[in-house]
């Protein structure tokens, strides 16, 4: 499975974690109020953090609020359906890092999904 595979969310809601896991990209999985409820270990690779320090925090105050903003947080806020990729600079609590993130929320889906690819140098 790859980011920008059009069945990925079809894949996301059925995975378990162990599968999300083995994904080569980060997953978090989120309610509609930003609360994770699952950070993959790619994820948690790049970022530093521990699933266990994210999973039941608000990702856009507290995890990432590099990501607190109109051009991801207000999108998850204000779109009741969602599926874009953006490059972005993650710049909260390591040296700033491209990325390519892939923002997923549809109506019938159990929870909101970013997906972290680093960008090639």
């Amino acid at each position: 499975m790859k980011i920008e595979d059009a069945e990925i969310l079809r894949y996301l809601e059925k995975a378990s974690a162990s599968e999300m896991d083995a994904l080569g990209f980060g997953v978090v999985r989120m309610k509609a109020d930003g609360t994770v409820t699952l950070y993959n270990a790619y994820e948690s690779a790049l970022s530093g953090l521990k699933a266990e320090q994210v999973v039941g925090r608000n990702y856009f105050e507290q995890v990432a609020p590099c990501t607190n903003n109109y051009m991801v947080a207000q999108r998850f806020l204000d779109e009741a359906e969602l599926d874009a990729v953006i490059p972005y600079v993650f710049s909260f609590r390591l040296k700033p890092m491209a990325v390519r993130l892939r923002m997923l929320k549809s109506p019938t889906a159990t929870g909101m999904y970013l997906l972290v690819e680093r960008s090639a140098a």
